[in-house]
């Protein structure tokens, strides 16, 4: 039985999934967790959700039957699960008790009443009274002290035996087995899901051998040399009918930030622009300085390069054509001659 006193707001919830109709269901927060009951006077709940898992809390826009209602989206590490407040003040006041308690202080960044403010501290308190008091050895065993050995199966989950049965049923799709720790903290567990007039749930006990490797703890005990061969020895076992439970890890669409507001301090998420940067103007093609035009791109021929590059044989008619004079150029060197000579003669 679960005591709903310690948290008085409820609200409807609507659980959205790609394989599975919504579901209409009442839920309230005790300490860390969301439990989930058909109805408002119920004691037993039907499901619960530990907040440990939690990505992000936004807001969701789409329009309810109920026009005065508010919607949210509460992202998981496992998924999505969208809630519904009846009005936009409890929507605020829910987000307002989610983050006290995932995060251990009152939100500032909330528009709230102070009445409403005082009553997060006190849960924030509550919570962490809670947790220091709480007994460890009633605590879910961390997977970190599972002894497991060699590489991990994709279809791993540390998640307890509740939560596995969620997580099957919520995504049918994703496959309908997965390995999770044991409840002693020393074993193994595959829980599996099937259709029967409604789910059928199995869970199979996986120790690890002294001697190395791994046994099914069933009837006539099977032996497995890794992890991998569990799920496999159990996907052959069935004829293929069980098969690993893959789940893709959800991705942002958008990149966000946080900033304080310069006058206030009050903290915003912002989205940041999603069209590309403007890029800086090409510069022009350089021109090589030996070009006459922008369609010559060809240097101009050096002559003294040109004569450098003749081979110095007597015999090369180019030679002979670059260094011969012309008759023009004899005669003005004769004239040049006979005028040094004058003035030499006529300066002695």
């Amino acid at each position: 039985m679960l005591e709903k006193n310690n948290n008085p707001h409820q609200f409807l919830l609507f659980i959205f999934s790609i394989c599975q109709a919504s579901r209409r269901l009442w839920t309230c927060l005790c300490g860390n967790s969301l439990y989930f009951f058909n109805n408002a006077k119920d004691s037993h709940y039907v499901e619960k959700m530990d907040l440990g898992g939690f990505v992000s809390l936004k807001d969701d826009s789409s329009r309810d039957r109920n026009l005065e209602a508010a919607r949210l989206i509460l992202r998981m590490k496992d998924g999505e699960t969208r809630l519904t407040a009846p009005n936009l003040e409890a929507r605020e006041l829910w987000k307002g008790f989610l983050y006290s308690v995932i995060d251990l202080n009152v939100p500032t960044s909330l528009t709230l009443l102070p009445g409403q403010l005082q009553m997060l501290k006190e849960v924030v308190d509550k919570e962490r009274s809670r947790r220091r008091t709480r007994n460890p050895a009633r605590a879910p065993p961390s997977p970190l002290s599972v002894p497991l050995v060699g590489e991990i199966p994709a279809c791993f989950r540390p998640v307890s035996r509740t939560e596995a049965e969620v997580l099957l049923e919520r995504h049918p799709d994703c496959g309908n087995m997965l390995l999770r720790p044991g409840r002693d903290g020393c074993s193994l567990a595959v829980t599996t899901r099937q259709d029967l007039n409604g789910s059928v749930f199995r869970h199979y006990r996986v120790t690890q051998r002294d001697q190395g490797g791994y046994i099914i703890d069933v009837e006539n005990p099977i032996p497995c040399a890794t992890l991998h061969d569990v799920i496999d020895a159990l996907v052959e076992k069935t004829a293929g009918t069980l098969q690993p439970f893959l789940l893709e890890e959800p991705y942002e669409e958008n990149i966000t930030y946080v900033s304080a507001n310069d006058e206030n301090g009050e903290k915003i998420l912002h989205t940041a622009p999603t069209s590309p940067l403007p890029k800086a103007p090409a510069l022009p093609p350089k021109q090589d300085r030996w070009c006459t035009s922008p369609l010559s791109r060809s240097p101009a021929p050096d002559r003294r390069i040109l004569t450098s590059s003749v081979p110095a044989s007597p015999t090369n008619p180019m030679r002979r054509l670059i260094h011969s004079p012309s008759p023009l150029t004899q005669t003005l060197n004769e004239e040049l001659k006979m005028t040094l000579e004058k003035r030499r003669v006529s300066q002695d």
